[in-house]
């Protein structure tokens, strides 16, 4: 995907619905931001403030995913997978460090708190149980396989 023209805002100037080819599944969280349209309809879902947001969001998050994967929109699927993920991440770095802070100002990573904030990590935790729906989820780990296998 870095070959693709990138839009203002850092996105790719691309619809990946209507051309899904030039996607690949990536790393971690690797284009949540920049996969278009997917982005637009996920990540207005996306929140993890307090547990109920969380809440919220990882089931209007996988509701979206079970659309994807009814519609056999692949790319869907695996943008509302990192987007579980990045739930997770986020709260977690907040559970661990206080204000979300990993690093000083002078860029040293500072030490890891058990549990810095408990209700980040409690979000944390409903973010992975969701996430463990989608990557036990057989359409999708075929498709993934699938996808792999032939782009990459």
């Amino acid at each position: 995907m870095a070959d693709l023209p990138e839009t203002e805002d850092g996105e790719y100037d691309h619809d990946f619905r209507a051309d899904p080819e030039p996607y690949r599944v990536g790393r971690g969280e690797e284009g949540v931001f920049k996969v278009q349209p997917y982005k637009s309809e996920l990540l207005p879902r996306w929140g993890y403030a307090d547990p109920a947001t969380a809440a919220d969001a990882a089931e209007s998050i996988y509701e979206q995913f079970l659309r994807y994967r009814r519609d056999e929109e692949f790319v869907g699927m695996d943008l509302a997978r990192k987007y579980l993920q990045m739930g997770y991440t986020r709260a977690m770095r907040y559970a661990h460090y206080p204000g979300g802070k990993k690093y000083d100002a002078d860029g040293t990573e500072r030490e890891k708190v058990h549990w810095a904030d408990p209700e980040k990590r409690k979000a944390a935790l409903i973010f992975d149980h969701v996430l463990g729906r989608v990557e036990a989820d057989e359409v999708y780990q075929t498709r993934k396989r699938e996808w792999r296998e032939q782009r990459g």
